[in-house]
């Protein structure tokens, strides 16, 4: 077992804690604003190069099977990256593997931008994800390590907005520059903005996990009182587990509406555009006003609140369905399921890091694993039945929701 938490005299809280309660205000503007273009590469880097997978196809003679493995492999790599970088920040610290990863996102980013053939960008794209994985995982310990609490809660709902503005723009620019850039020219602005996130964070990131904290850990792995065993405690798997059910809730959404939206209300592609963009807008919307109400409403009851929205739209969705109302009515509840996920996301995160304040790097990578696993995981079962019906995503949706919130119940009871 850990040794138990040291208590100061004065205040009866454990000395960590208290730290990263008066290091609240060590977040600066310009360090959250870096922090959350870190997580902002991975989704560009998915999104921006859809529109162009036709023109890949032709000029590499790919078929369109292994064009798109492009993008499994770089979901692939993100997963395992943060699994590898996660841990090695709570060793070695956070800034020496935030800047080698990404050193070597701009590396992989260029290989895959002059890559001569498919076989070798699937690889550099494996690379590309892996790699970028760091900014993505050690942007949240960071976070971790300067505050908790209520300060916690509102920096990742801030951070929350750029991931939700990220998949909205990539998509219509991609599009934009398909035809006079090419896969090529896209692929390069990918490079050009991992190059601008290196000189970013070498510019202003500094350490959050200092030496004499690392060899703490390090001393207590040696007497078998290892900080990593945190990971194995209720809180932080249940709140994990919260925000990963919820993020899938999303993903099953993303994977579905083209299909729902376009072939069933209806929408030309235009349209559709516009309708996802609206989405991802109450997402952004939801996400600051958490970050606004994080100083008088805790994360708890915010995450609370927005898992039983999130519970009411899907079990309305379902309902719609079921009940063959009109097709432009599922428009309504899955807004609302999305748009909630901006108090589910950000506030579940500074939860369950909370709870492994010593090995916050370790608990970033798995709620990042879990994160795209269970997306990719969902993604085929929402078209199950076909282009014509929405009711594996209605199932799915409202599946993922109950799940959420027995996690966050479970959570709540065994504390």
């Amino acid at each position: 077992m850990s040794p138990a938490p040291e208590f100061t005299a004065a205040s009866g809280l454990d000395s960590s804690t208290e730290r990263r309660h008066s290091a609240g205000d060590a977040i600066s503007p310009w360090l959250l604003m870096v922090l959350a273009l870190l997580t902002a590469v991975a989704p560009v880097a998915t999104d921006l190069y859809l529109p162009a997978f036709p023109e890949m196809t032709a000029e590499l003679q790919a078929s369109a099977t292994a064009v798109q493995l492009t993008l499994t492999a770089f979901l692939l790599g993100l997963t395992f990256g943060q699994l590898m970088f996660g841990p090695l920040s709570d060793r070695f610290g956070r800034r020496g593997p935030l800047i080698i990863g990404a050193a070597l996102c701009v590396a992989a980013s260029v290989v895959a931008a002059t890559a001569p053939s498919i076989g070798i960008l699937i690889a550099a794209r494996f690379a590309q994800g892996f790699t970028g994985a760091a900014g993505m995982v050690i942007g949240r310990a960071i976070i971790a390590d300067l505050s908790s609490g209520k300060a916690a809660g509102r920096a990742f709902s801030l951070m929350m907005i750029v991931g939700g503005v990220a998949p909205v723009i990539a998509p219509f620019a991609g599009g934009l520059l398909v035809g006079p850039a090419g896969w090529r020219g896209i692929l390069w602005v990918v490079s050009g903005i991992a190059t601008v996130m290196l000189i970013a964070t070498l510019a202003v990131v500094r350490e959050s996990h200092p030496q004499h904290r690392r060899a703490a850990l390090k001393a207590d792995a040696a007497q078998g009182n290892s900080p990593w065993a945190e990971l194995r405690s209720r809180a932080y798997l249940a709140n994990t587990l919260t925000f990963g059910f919820g993020f899938a809730v999303m993903m099953a959404y993303i994977s579905a509406s083209p299909f729902v939206y376009q072939v069933m209300v209806g929408l030309t592609p235009t349209q559709y555009g516009l309708a996802f963009g609206v989405n991802a807008l109450g997402m952004i919307a939801v996400s600051a006003l958490s970050a606004r109400m994080s100083a008088t409403i805790s994360s708890t009851r915010q995450l609370a609140v927005g898992l039983l929205v999130t519970l009411i739209a899907t079990l309305t969705l379902l309902t719609f369905v079921l009940t063959g109302a009109p097709t432009w009515w599922l428009m309504i509840p899955i807004f609302v399921a999305v748009a909630c996920q901006g108090l589910i996301l950000g506030n579940a995160t500074a939860l369950a890091l909370a709870a492994v304040p010593r090995a916050s790097g370790s608990g970033s990578a798995g709620l990042g694993a879990l994160q795209f696993g269970l997306g990719a995981a969902v993604s085929p079962l929402v078209g199950l039945g076909g282009e014509h019906t929405a009711l594996p995503l209605a199932v799915v949706m409202v599946t993922l929701a109950v799940l959420a919130s027995t996690a966050f119940l479970a959570g709540r009871r065994l504390r």
